[in-house]
């Protein structure tokens, strides 16, 4: 019974999750519709012809229909294609799923080490409330909310590349080509990025476990002689997973969107920077399949949520 419940309730949030795409797919296509400017226009330079101009809008099919672009999109999409990029001359899928991979293998890593460490912290000033460890994890977590990101990676290549010498300042390596160089031009990209994470959860676990600390099962376990161990672990922390797993599933979808500052400043071929060069070039049907990716990525990230939901409290099958 508990399996039916817990199955229906993923059936449910997987036809509302691509009932989703689908309206991001119409709004964003509609939206860069509206974007003054002509791609083709852009590409060809100002010498070009009227006759070149018609020629290229004919050959990607711009001077149909706004109606017709859309489904010969989404029919595209669902055949395995994106379409072609009039700026990188290339189908755009080859350009925007390295680029994708890219960025995960620095958003991963840094949502994983700040998430567990932001978790542990905010155990630790919970358990520790009033006192001096009290303080000084929430002030840090307060100045990691705070602070930019991208503040905080110029100080990192000050510190770290231009003073101390001990790591590039900027540039990328694949991992599959060369991990030690990898790790080298990212270690700095993904602290920054993980400590924005963890001075969230450290303050969204410490104020769930209070909350949960003050419960009166809580006070019934110690009552009855259960460990702290087993009281911390299995009744306070598992009841203060819900708003946790919430912002843990938004986190990581956002995270993905939001890297461009950091690709820029560590010149991180990434998703954020391939779409920051579709706007600049108004090569839109690049950043819509961009968009269309961040969405499909967000709308994954929610839909387990919504599984460790139905695992974490029954209530919500």
């Amino acid at each position: 019974m508990k399996s039916n419940n817990l199955a229906k309730m993923i059936g449910k949030r997987v036809v509302q999750s691509c009932i989703t795409i689908l309206l991001v797919t119409l709004f964003v296509f509609a939206l860069i519709q509206m974007v003054p400017g002509d791609p083709v226009a852009n590409y060809l330079g100002a010498t070009a012809t009227e006759e070149q101009i018609t020629y290229y809008r004919h050959l990607y099919g711009f001077d149909r229909p706004v109606i017709v672009q859309y489904l010969s999109w989404i029919g595209g999409l669902f055949r395995g294609t994106m379409g072609q990029s009039i700026s990188y001359q290339s189908e755009i899928a080859d350009i925007i799923l390295p680029r994708l991979g890219t960025t995960l293998t620095m958003v991963i890593p840094a949502f994983i080490i700040g998430t567990i460490t932001g978790i542990l912290f905010g155990i630790v000033a919970a358990k520790n409330r009033g006192k001096a460890i009290d303080s000084v994890i929430s002030f840090f977590a307060n100045i990691g909310v705070s602070m930019p990101m991208f503040w905080l990676g110029m100080m990192g290549m000050l510190v770290f590349a231009l003073k101390l010498r001990v790591l590039p300042s900027s540039g990328y390596v694949p991992i599959t080509r060369d991990f030690g160089g990898w790790l080298s031009h990212m270690i700095m990209p993904i602290i920054v990025l993980s400590l924005g994470v963890n001075a969230g959860f450290v303050r969204l676990t410490r104020s769930s476990m209070l909350e949960v600390m003050r419960q009166d099962y809580v006070t019934t376990a110690r009552a009855k002689g259960v460990s702290k161990k087993d009281v911390t672990f299995r009744h306070q922390l598992r009841n203060s997973m819900i708003p946790i797993v919430t912002t843990m599933g938004m986190r990581l979808g956002s995270m993905v969107g939001s890297t461009v500052l950091i690709e820029s400043l560590f010149v991180i071929p990434g998703l954020g920077s391939v779409m920051m060069n579709g706007i600049s070039n108004r090569d839109f049907m690049l950043v819509a399949n961009g968009v269309l990716i961040i969405s499909i990525f967000v709308a994954i990230c929610n839909l387990v949520v919504d599984i460790l939901y139905g695992i974490i409290d029954p209530r919500t099958r």
